[in-house]
């Protein structure tokens, strides 16, 4: 997409009236939209089109919601804002693990869709790589191992700090053997490159820039919406175990265990921080 162009939303939903209701949030919301009313169609076009935001229906013809979620996963970084009547905490918890950024209940209000929008174009996100072919998202590719980057004299430990303390190094974040960059949003767990959503990328770098200070659950669901004050800045329970789910996937992905931790502790009954520089494995 170049400077100019308006921003794409793939919009996967297989009733016509709600269909119509997104397309119109979103076309307001300065958008140009792509429609699909059943699962496949929604693949190939989020593959075609390389959306900023794709919302998706979970009772979808063909493929349902949770899978499409999991193959887009594979083939692009788009946020995705899962819709749907499913209120069941379960659902939602699948939902989040299959790669959804956001989980909305139908029905839903217009505005509130519009300010979670604006929330997630608030957030810093690296321009989406080409897009594999749809076959790629049947099987997921092995990672190509990513060589460690070299650090530049300005990002040394000071004298005496410990090897693995948490630094800032350029656009980047140190914490023991996991790194990431800001700027390539590329993350590596000893020197092997992790694939993360970009919920889980942005809560994983909140962490790393708070280091030792705790980060409670309301906090960080304020910080991924960019926290404008507006009225939808109130941070509900569902919210709260949106942020615990997105967490697990991130420690799993990490390979991280929340009874041993090595990168990420529990706080209990207040949040999350890093792991301190002193514990050993």
């Amino acid at each position: 997409m170049t400077a100019g162009e308006p921003l794409v939303a793939v919009i996967i939903e297989d009733d016509p009236g709600v269909r119509s209701l997104l397309d119109e949030v979103f076309l307001a919301a300065g958008f140009r939209t792509v429609l699909a009313g059943s699962g496949p169609e929604g693949l190939a076009a989020v593959a075609a089109h390389r959306p900023i935001i794709t919302t998706l229906d979970i009772n979808l013809p063909g493929i349902d919601g949770f899978e499409v979620a999991r193959r887009i996963r594979q083939v692009s970084d788009t946020f995705i804002i899962m819709l749907s009547a499913l209120a069941d905490e379960s659902d939602v918890v699948l939902g989040l693990t299959s790669g959804a950024d956001e989980y909305l209940v139908k029905p839903f209000r217009p505005r509130e869709l519009r300010a979670r929008i604006e929330a997630l174009l608030r957030r810093t996100r690296t321009p989406a790589t080409d897009p594999l072919p749809l076959a790629a998202a049947q099987v997921p590719a092995a990672p190509t191992p990513v060589p460690a980057a070299s650090p530049a004299p300005s990002a040394a430990l000071p004298a005496g700090a410990a090897a693995d303390a948490t630094v800032a190094t350029w656009r980047g974040l140190v914490h023991r053997d996991l790194s990431l960059d800001l700027d390539t949003r590329l993350v590596l767990v000893a020197q092997r490159p992790v694939e993360l959503t970009p919920t889980e990328f942005d809560l994983l770098a909140a962490l790393l820039e708070a280091g030792r200070r705790v980060c409670s659950k309301a906090d960080l669901a304020l910080g991924l919406r960019g926290a404008s004050g507006g009225a939808f800045d109130r941070v509900s329970e569902p919210d709260k175990r949106a942020i615990e789910t997105h967490m697990a996937n991130l420690r799993r992905k990490l390979g991280d265990s929340p009874t041993a931790p090595r990168y990420i502790e529990t706080v209990r009954g207040v949040g999350y921080r890093l792991t301190s520089d002193d514990r050993r494995p």
